[in-house]
């Protein structure tokens, strides 16, 4: 006989992610119990789960999944769950650092930026509810591979453009030569990139400091520089760090600006100007100039930035490929540009040494099984990976099928890679290739409405044993996953909660995989 699982009432005092895990939870654990029957005598301590371990989840939603929990726990659900490694952790082994003593900085991670750093110190700041556990320690990176804290040099070679004209996108082929740099990876890791803070925006800062730049600082890497080498080089001016902000409150001699800038430094909600970086800062409170050395000592160290690998090593040997796009913007008047993106993109020349690494995968790898299909979701510079993933499963002779679905915003500019997956198509290495183009129509078409199309095919797939990957921005991520969760729950006809339980079943598995920023 069969049983029905419950499912939380829409109006329950949870949000929609919340929600769907939570039926997710019962639907899988109840299917569990009804197939076996009573349950055994031997008790058997269950896998630890960490549902707010989910990039596409608000800070608050994750943050209120982990109530209750150690402080480690706690700590971790305030970081951004990409696992990306640019911190030199794992989200997990960095929470428990922090919660251990082991590590003191707040502000490794990346892609939480202030956001992230400014919960974890509200984290530490409470009493500990629940003692905590000791610190796992942090996976070593292999032996001799450069690392994020130790870099190797790789020979920047060349940034193509992928756009065609009239597209109002920047998106760039980046080759790196490695050969003899000790770099060595797969399919599914990313490159780290250390790059240098464009020198007209530090001339700019430098100008409204008072300063020169072939003064000398101590610099928070604990070297000695030129002042212009340590912003360029060593600190981070996009996002000036809290410390830096109240050093320039505390040296603001005109007081409803001091009030304003501490006000910015912890993070008061409406405080202005919102994303500054430290020359905006400079030009919207111009009493307040700092000693130069006590400014540079509260900036935070420039972190790297990583990128999915674009290539396979068997198809293309002593080379990395990435997928680069260009960010550039308008805010608080001046045009803005993307640290490490326009420094690939602008200012990198051929045959300049870029100090950079290889970040493993966690996770984000291709079966082992080459018979096994594939089902690959990368709108944008999403594709990076997949097109890794092909020329590989190329290269092995994998007998299984590969379907990619791949959006952008027009078909005859925005096309990536168009002629080298016409030729995967025409020689059969692409089962199946949909595309979603979301300008070139009155109505917005993208990746998860493909997806909705074929989804009796997609279901299909599944149900045969296919690997699912996506990569791209987390808000791509969350659609997909919602559309997946109706696609599953119609073509297998479950409920939402046993769609989502299939989903996490499929994560379990290792056949649902995620590269997601």
């Amino acid at each position: 006989m069969g049983y029905i699982a419950p499912e939380l009432p829409e109006n329950a005092p949870f949000t929609a992610p919340q929600r769907a895990w939570i039926n997710g939870w019962f639907a899988a654990h109840l299917a569990a119990e009804a197939s076996v029957g009573a349950p055994s005598a031997v008790a058997v301590e269950p896998a630890e789960e960490f549902p707010w371990h989910d990039p596409t989840l608000a800070l608050a939603e994750r943050l209120l999944l982990a109530e209750g929990r150690k402080r480690e726990r706690v700590l971790m659900a305030a970081m951004a769950q990409l696992d990306c490694g640019q911190c030199g952790y794992l989200c997990r082994s960095y929470a428990e650092a922090i919660a251990s003593g082991a590590e003191s900085s707040l502000v490794r991670c990346v892609p939480g930026g202030k956001e992230t750093a400014r919960a974890l110190k509200e984290v530490l700041e409470q009493p500990a509810t629940v003692p905590a556990s000791p610190a796992s320690p942090a996976s070593p990176p292999p032996a001799m591979q450069p690392s994020t804290r130790a870099p190797a040099p790789a020979r920047f070679a060349a940034a193509l453009k992928l756009n065609r004209d009239g597209s109002e996108k920047d998106t760039r082929h980046v080759v790196f030569r490695i050969a003899g740099s000790g770099l060595d990876y797969e399919v599914g890791d990313s490159f780290g990139v250390h790059a240098a803070n464009c020198p007209d925006l530090v001339a700019a800062v430098i100008e409204r400091l008072g300063g020169r730049g072939t003064d000398e600082v101590d610099c928070p890497d604990g070297t000695r520089r030129r002042l212009d080498e340590a912003l360029r080089l060593v600190c981070d001016i996009g996002r000036p760090s809290d410390a830096a902000v109240e050093v320039l409150a505390s040296r603001a001699p005109d007081f409803g600006e001091s009030q304003r800038l501490q006000a910015l430094a912890e993070g008061y909600p409406g405080a202005q100007p919102e994303e500054a970086d430290l020359l905006d800062l400079l030009l919207a409170f111009p009493s307040a100039r700092p000693p130069v050395q006590e400014l540079i000592s509260a900036l935070d160290l420039l972190q790297p930035r990583l990128y999915s690998i674009a290539s396979s090593p068997k198809a293309t040997a002593d080379e990395v490929h990435l997928t680069v796009a260009a960010v550039r913007y308008r805010r608080h008047g001046r045009l803005r540009k993307g640290i490490a993106s326009t420094f690939l993109a602008e200012r990198a020349a051929p045959g300049d040494e870029v100090p950079a690494f290889i970040q493993s995968a966690h996770g984000f790898r291709l079966p082992e099984d080459d018979a096994r299909h594939i089902i690959m979701i990368g709108p944008g510079t999403g594709v990076a990976p997949f097109r890794a993933f092909l020329q590989e499963r190329r290269a092995r002779g994998a007998a299984g099928r590969n379907w990619l679905f791949f959006g952008d915003q027009r078909r005859d500019s925005d096309f990536l890679y168009q002629e080298e997956f016409a030729d995967y198509q025409r020689d059969g290495l692409l089962t199946r290739f949909d595309v979603a183009f979301s300008r070139d129509q009155s109505e917005r078409v993208y990746v998860q409405h493909r997806m909705r199309e074929r989804s009796a095919e997609l279901w299909s797939w599944l149900e045969e044993g296919a690997a699912l990957y996506v990569c791209g921005a987390a808000s791509m991520a969350r659609d997909v996953d919602t559309a997946l969760a109706a696609i599953i729950a119609r073509q297998g006809r479950k409920s939402g909660g046993e769609a989502k339980a299939y989903l996490a079943g499929l994560a379990r598995d290792q056949r649902y995989l995620r590269d997601v920023y």
